[in-house]
């Protein structure tokens, strides 16, 4: 039997304003986004590679694929908040926890991606952690709302997408993955999980972010 959840909200406050303020010593300048950006693609980058969860990619289709997840593991943490703050209020607990936050002073590397979706209590917001920590040996969170959990192997459904973190985006692009999981007769079930690849400074027409829907 098909899911029949209609879509979930999820609206995100824009991190990318209209006009951007420089200041530099004895001067502002006020630039439009667009001479903003290019300003900032003109700068000297790093580049380098984030990890993220082992996958295999099983079906593709016109606005989908199917993905075979290994197992993970996860720094999680349920925010009693709307999905428009749940993120911001959430980052600086679990950045606080792999940053060196936890026994041992441990500082873990940052992945790929940051996983939001809504349980019973709230948002829950999830850190992917680094391939070689499990809970065996990961370290042990000082901040008690941060709790450590393995993820199993899962297949899920993903649309993958660009541009801003708002409702409207966010809920057409489930829509539209909603719709090609009905039309190819392929059932779901659970909540939507919004995956981020990105952090709020990357231009929004070059993010990459997901939508996750667990199969049957």
């Amino acid at each position: 039997m098909l899911s029949s959840q209609s879509p979930t909200t999820f609206p995100m406050k824009p991190l990318v304003q209209d006009v951007c303020q420089v200041t530099r010593p004895g001067y502002a300048l006020r630039l439009p986004l667009l001479a903003t950006v290019v300003l900032l693609t003109m700068l000297p980058a790093i580049s380098y590679a984030t990890e993220e969860p082992d996958y295999t990619t099983l079906r593709t289709f016109p606005e989908f694929e199917i993905r075979q997840y290994s197992a993970y593991t996860v720094a999680e943490v349920v925010i009693k908040a709307p999905a428009s703050d749940a993120g911001n209020r959430a980052f600086p607990i679990l950045a606080g926890y792999i940053f060196g936050k936890n026994k041992g002073e441990r500082k873990l590397a940052m992945t790929a991606p940051v996983t939001q979706s809504a349980v019973t209590d709230g948002m829950l917001v999830q850190f992917v952690l680094p391939k070689n920590i499990n809970k065996e040996n990961a370290p042990e969170p000082l901040d008690s709302r941060v709790m450590l959990r393995e993820v199993p192997p899962k297949r899920v459904a993903v649309i993958r997408y660009s541009g801003f973190w708002s409702e409207s985006n966010y809920n057409h692009h489930l829509n539209k993955l909603q719709d090609g999981l009905r039309a190819a007769n392929i059932a779901w079930r659970g909540k939507p999980v919004l995956s981020r690849y990105n952090g709020p400074m990357t231009p929004w027409f070059v993010r990459r972010n997901e939508i996750w829907l667990n199969l049957e």
